[in-house]
Order: structure tokens, then sequence, then C-alpha cells
């Protein structure tokens, strides 16, 4: 039973975890690319990536209750009620993504004030404003792509996402180098590229999702169910805040710690943006196991089937555990030839080597806390695992990182133990507090 359930979550997530993994390479490809001008380049976008991280990925956490409850109205077989949370959970996605991308224009001032290399910061700027501005298209695509999964339509994103690679290595090829009689822009061609090609995805998905005849049935109910309604909006928010704020605590923990690590240096900086570029790369395929186990999960809830619920559930954790292991055996052997892919200087070369092999350290802790995560949402218990989530990552991890690294002279190392640290104890209140309820339950 258990590996036939796996199968199936597997099944489902696999066009999801394309899809996240394509959307990782592109920002791994302007990563790569960037860093080929010089580590101070690399170093300016890591200071871009974790400045905006925990506000971009907060607008992440609202688009998942778009697929929490499109998933339960399809296990219903409600079609119109489907079409009612889309238009909702589109609005409030929007709202967010515009809230977000202002706080980021406005915040552009205060990276200067953050103890940054100031050559650095200057090359940070641009590049800034202009993902700020593709934070408003990157976040309707998601919330588009979340409608297509809560349906169990997988593959559309997937594909799309695929599409933008090409698009978006071309594009940077002629803005960041100045190929073809395009100006040399480096970092802030990356950034251009990056702004197009999001628009593009999201205004395909878009027009799919409204002329082609699978998602009709949903779409011919816009003139009923197309209302804003105050009590969607509380179930909407019931999931998404939440979601925001676990997503938000774990991505602002890594982002916080990167910027600590850069007043370490432009070095220290660019090895970690390296090491946590490979690691990040791998999450999301536990964070495509954690959105098919919990949109089955989702399903199987709305029926009241607890026994369904925990073999979906044992599954995907064991599924994740074996996932972890391989890519921490990964990390462990390749770790000198990964970051060769990034970057040529020496010094950080060495340094995100030994920064992988902590990297290697978490991936099962990481893997196995997403699956955690994932699975709490599928059951709508999310407002404890919120506070767990905010207890591993702040209440120990962070300030330990911030010790080591700081007060026992560790730098990027310590931080990096502050990781560990914060996703093994997250992972282990949340697979504890999942398998507690269902034994509850059962």
């Amino acid at each position: 039973m258990l590996r036939t359930e796996a199968k199936s979550t597997i099944k489902l997530a696999l066009p999801i975890i394309i899809g996240e993994l394509a959307q990782m390479a592109l920002h791994i490809i302007d990563t790569a690319m960037v860093g080929a001008i010089s580590y101070k380049q690399l170093a300016a976008a890591a200071l871009v990536i974790n400045a905006m991280n925990i506000p971009f990925v907060v607008g992440i956490g609202m688009t998942i209750s778009v697929s929490q409850m499109v998933s339960m109205a399809h296990g219903r077989r409600d079609a119109a009620l489907v079409s009612h949370y889309f238009f909702n959970g589109f609005l409030l996605c929007a709202i967010s993504a515009l809230l977000i991308s202002g706080f980021l224009f406005g915040f552009q001032p205060f990276l200067d004030h953050l103890g940054q290399d100031p050559e650095v910061v200057r090359l940070a700027m641009p590049f800034m404003r202009l993902m700020a501005i593709s934070i408003l298209p990157m976040l309707l695509f998601m919330t588009l792509k979340q409608f297509t999964d809560g349906l169990e339509f997988t593959k559309t994103a997937m594909l799309l996402s695929l599409a933008g690679m090409p698009i978006n290595i071309l594009l940077n090829w002629l803005l960041i180098y100045g190929n073809w009689g395009f100006p040399r822009l480096e970092l802030e061609g990356a950034g251009w590229a990056t702004l197009i090609t999001r628009s593009l995805m999201f205004t395909v998905l878009g027009i799919i999702i409204l002329k082609h005849p699978t998602f009709r049935p949903y779409i011919s109910n816009s003139k009923n169910q197309w209302f804003l309604k105050r009590k969607t909006w509380r179930e909407l928010l019931h999931i998404g805040i939440p979601s925001s704020l676990q997503i938000g605590m774990e991505a602002g923990a890594f982002a916080v710690s990167g910027i600590m690590i850069g007043t370490f240096g432009a070095v220290p900086q660019a090895a970690h943006q390296i090491a946590l570029s490979c690691a990040a790369f791998t999450f999301m395929v536990s964070m495509g196991l954690a959105q098919a186990g919990s949109i089955r999960v989702s399903n199987a809830f709305g029926r009241s089937d607890w026994p369904r619920i925990t073999l979906i559930g044992k599954s995907t954790l064991i599924t994740a555990l074996a996932y972890g292991i391989c890519c921490a055996l990964t990390f462990a052997v390749f770790r000198q030839q990964l970051p060769v892919l990034f970057n040529k200087d020496i010094e950080v070369i060495q340094l995100a080597a030994l920064l992988l092999l902590f990297a290697a350290v978490f991936q099962i802790s990481d893997a196995t806390q997403a699956i955690g995560a994932g699975l709490l949402r599928g059951i709508k218990d999310v407002r404890v695992p919120t506070l767990l989530v905010g207890i591993a990552y702040w209440v120990v991890g962070l300030p330990m990182g911030y010790i080591l690294g700081f007060n026992f002279n560790m730098g990027a190392k310590g931080m990096w133990l502050g990781f560990i640290a914060g996703l093994t104890l997250a992972s282990i209140f949340l697979i504890s507090r999942f398998l507690n309820m269902c034994k509850k339950e059962n």
C-alpha cells in the first residue's frame, strides 16, 4: 500500500518538480552567467536575492491557498466552487504581489545600511529595481500555476517553465555580455532578462486558462461565481497567511544569515550564494513532493478519510527520506566540482566546497521538514506548525548561527551550523505532529 501511494504521489509530483526545478534553474543560470564576470557581480546578485527573498516567499505562500481550496472543491466535483476560489484567490494574490513589489522598491535605500561592500551595493541597486518589478508577473504566474496544480493538471505550468529556460538564457547572453549589438548591461541585463521571461510565462499561461477547453468548465462559471465574498477571503487567508509565515520564516532565516555573511566580505557572500543555490535547487524536488502530497491529502481530508491520509503521508515521508540521502551523497562527492560552475576565484571555490559539506548534512532534514509542512497544510493544520517553525528557525537556528559565526569567529561556517540545527528541529517538530494527529484520528 505504501509503495502504491508513493507512486501516485510521485506521478502527480513529477511535473510540479520539473517546473520548480526549471524556475530554480533560471536563478542558477543567472548566478552562473553573472559570476563569470566577477565575484563582486555574484555577491551583488546574492545581496538582492537575500534582501527580497522573505517578501517573495511570503507571496508564494499566499498562492498556496489557491491550490489548497481549489483541490478541496475539485475533490467534491464542484466546478462552480472551483471557479469561485480561483477568482478570489487570483485577486488576493494580485494585491499581495503589488504590495510586495512596492515594499521592495521602498527597501532599496536600506541596501546602503547593511554593512556590505560599497561596490557590491552599487552593482545591486539597478538589479534590485528590476527584480522588484518582476515579482508581479512571477507571483501572478505562480497563482495560475497553483490553480492548474490544484486541478491536478500539473503539466501545463511545467511546459511553460521549461520553455522559459532557453528564452532566459538567450536574453542573458544578449544583455549580460552585450552580444549581437545589444548593450553590455552585466548584472542589470540579468534583471531585464528575468523580467521579460516572467512576463511572457504569465501571459501565455493566462491565455491558456482562458481559452483552452480543459479549463472551460471553470471559466464558463465566471458570470455566476466571479464575485468577491468575505467568507472566501477568510478561508484563503486562513491557509495563505500561515503558509506565508512558515515559508517566510525558513527563507527569512537563510536571507538574514546571507546578509550577515555579507558583512564578512564579498568572498564569503559569493561562496554562500553558490552553496545556497545548490541546496535550493535540490529543495525544489522536496517542494514538489510536498505540494503533491498536500494536494492528495487535501482531497482525502475533504472526505475525512484518515486511513488514506496516513498512508499518503507515510509514503511521501519515506520518499523524501530516500531523496534526501541521495542529495547528501551527491553534495559530499561533488563538493569540489559544483562551485566551479559558478565562479573561478580559488578562495570562493574553496569556501563554497566546505559549505557544500554542511549542505549535505541538512539535506535529509530539509526534505522531510518540507513534506511535514505540506502534509499538515493538507489537513488544514497551519497555526501550530507555524509556531513550531518559528521556534526552530528563529529561536534556535538563527541565534545559534549568529553566536557561532560572530562570537566564536567561525564566520560563514558558524551560520551554516545554525541552518543544520534549525532544519533538523523543524523536521522533528512537523513530522511528529503529523504522525500524532493521524494516530489520534485513526
